[in-house]
């Protein structure tokens, strides 16, 4: 068996979105892969008629999350046990098993226990504003941080966005992508991070059906109606056929294009 990679992420789906097609290339490659989930997602947002009469939408999301990560070769799905803490301001963010309200160094311990349990080599986590700036995602990145730390994990990744990409394609590539549902407006997106910043950029276009297929598997969140799924299929290529990250400790001399040692 080759080195583990562990992708730490704050609720179900997130995984799919932001690092599926590594989790699918990793397995691949003969890699166990671990999942690691911060909360339940219990407070997602869900549309009218998506769950039966008394379900539960955190138990809908684990269902899915499994199937998620059967598509792309995952191993392992760990729950650290946290209350999903809602969007930034909410009073969610406070309430006693909120996750962003965890002391860090004891939500770090539960994930070291499974750092050192499954002997990772590298671990995935958020940037330093987790992406858009939730608070659970935010949190993802101090845990996974001290954890790692704590573990001694000797590769450690912050999954973003390449702003500059998106731009790109959201300014220059419109027509070709078609009239897309609530599709992000360019001059007001401030996700992920400048191309300037990114140590790493991972080609996972062989990989893309396996990470549409993911996304599809979380119905409650990501509808067929969605931003996602309504792009055609070159412009998903081109979305979400590179899957961006940010090196920690000492940036590397050259780009590089994988997480592992080759």
């Amino acid at each position: 068996m080759r080195g583990t990679l562990v992708t730490f992420h704050a609720h179900p789906d997130d995984e799919a979105i932001a690092t599926g097609g590594v989790m699918a290339r990793a397995s691949a490659a003969g890699h166990r892969v671990v999942l690691v989930l911060g909360t339940d997602g219990e407070l997602g947002e869900v549309a009218p008629g998506v769950l039966g009469e008394g379900e539960a939408l955190a138990s809908r999301r684990a269902e899915e999350v499994a199937r998620a990560a059967e598509i792309l070769g995952v191993s392992r799905v760990a729950f650290l046990g946290y209350g999903d803490s809602g969007m930034a301001g909410e009073p969610t963010n406070t309430a006693p098993n909120a996750f962003a309200a965890a002391p860090v160094d004891q939500a770090a311990e539960r994930l070291v226990a499974i750092l050192q349990e499954e002997e990772a080599e590298v671990l995935t986590v958020y940037d330093e504003n987790g992406g858009y700036g939730h608070p659970d995602h935010i949190q993802v990145h101090r845990v996974g941080i001290r954890a790692a730390a704590l573990a001694r994990t000797p590769r450690v990744y912050e999954s973003t966005l390449n702003r500059d990409h998106v731009l790109e394609l959201m300014r220059n590539r419109a027509a070709e992508m078609g009239e897309i549902p609530d599709a992000p407006d360019p001059d007001d997106f401030t996700m992920g991070s400048p191309a300037s910043a990114i140590t790493t950029t991972v080609d996972v276009g062989d990989f893309v059906g396996q990470k549409r297929a993911a996304m599809q598997a979380h119905a409650s969140q990501i509808p067929e109606d969605s931003f996602f799924l309504q792009l055609p299929p070159d412009a998903f290529r081109e979305a979400f056929g590179y899957e961006w990250f940010i090196r920690r400790g000492e940036r590397p001399r050259t780009h590089e294009t994988w997480l592992f040692d080759r």
